[in-house]
């Protein structure tokens, strides 16, 4: 064969691999959906591997044929999720393909729409959403269960997304108060033995429960439904011998429970109250090499009835 038919035969074949594709976005949403200087579509064509051209409302596509066909779902999805309201940024790009790359693969069953639209708590304007599938699996969990395990590395969201969904509930009348608690691991729960008042004592180890506490209420406020009960912060050794009912509790940092402390937690549960317990296994920082509570309810309660242990990892950070 000459060198110029063997040119035209692999100019043939290209085309045949090749595919284009076009896709007219509604005149009002493209710029929410090519975002700030672009920086969306910037995302989008480090993301994929087709080639992607926008010209006014009129977005271009080119490459192998299964690159294009996921480039169409990804805007597609991102056009949904710009329509619905929510301010689109390379975060969520990112997120969107990664969930359509799990549902390519088999491992994801949700849209990214169906993910990064669910609204959890809004506040001022700020709406708290998952990010991830995994996230939103969480969320899922702790509407379906009385007592949910959020398991992850730090940064995962899974003791934020707990308190979203804790004062969403009592919004909502759904609990009538809300119960917040960590070990006091550094002060061996010992916390008599500490110098100063109550508040001053438990202050360091609860403050990260504080914080995100503010982000989700007025600030304002916080301190009167304290003083009423209505939501209560207090290390884990404050749980021994109370029953807990029409509450929402939050077991955060629990790898730094022991088993005892554990077990002790858990029979806290009371009539109408639901239970999230947080924490990473990767992260124990109790004295002496004691067994981790965690692990020991992951290996004993694996498997019970409206219990359920939910997976994050470092992708959903």
């Amino acid at each position: 064969m000459s060198p110029r038919e063997n040119a035209r035969s692999d100019a043939s074949q290209s085309s045949v691999r090749s595919s284009r594709s076009r896709i007219d976005v509604p005149p009002d949403l493209v710029m929410g959906l090519l975002g700030s200087a672009d920086e969306n579509l910037r995302a989008l064509e480090q993301l994929l591997a087709a080639d992607i051209h926008a010209r006014g409302n009129a977005i271009t596509l080119s490459g192998e044929p299964g690159d294009v066909v996921l480039a169409e779902r990804a805007i597609a999805e991102l056009i949904e999720i710009v329509g619905s309201g929510q301010k689109l940024t390379p975060e969520a790009v990112r997120h969107s393909v990664a969930i359509l790359t799990g549902m390519k693969d088999g491992s994801a069953d949700e849209s990214p729409a169906e993910v990064l639209t669910l609204d959890i708590l809004s506040r001022r304007g700020k709406t708290i959403r998952p990010k991830t599938l995994n996230q939103k699996r969480y969320v899922d969990a702790i509407d379906a269960h009385t007592i949910v395990f959020g398991i992850g590395p730090a940064g995962t969201g899974k003791t934020y997304l707990a308190m979203a969904k804790a004062v969403s509930a009592l919004q909502s009348k759904q609990v009538n108060r809300i119960i917040l608690t960590r070990p006091a691991v550094e002060a061996g729960e010992s916390l008599g033995f500490l110098p100063g008042t109550l508040s001053e004592k438990i202050d360091p180890y609860l403050r990260p429960l504080y914080d995100a506490l503010h982000d989700m209420m007025d600030p304002e406020l916080i301190p009167k439904l304290m003083s009423a009960g209505v939501i209560e912060v207090a290390p884990l050794a404050y749980m021994r011998g109370r029953t807990l009912n029409d509450a929402f509790i939050i077991l955060d940092e629990a790898q730094n429970t022991t088993a005892e402390q554990m077990k002790m937690f858990l029979t806290r549960l009371g009539f109408g109250a639901k239970i999230v317990v947080t924490g990473d296994i990767t992260q124990v920082d109790l004295p002496g090499g004691a067994a981790s509570g965690l692990r020991a309810a992951m290996r004993i309660l694996d498997g019970v009835g409206d219990i359920h242990f939910a997976e994050l990892t470092s992708a959903d950070v």
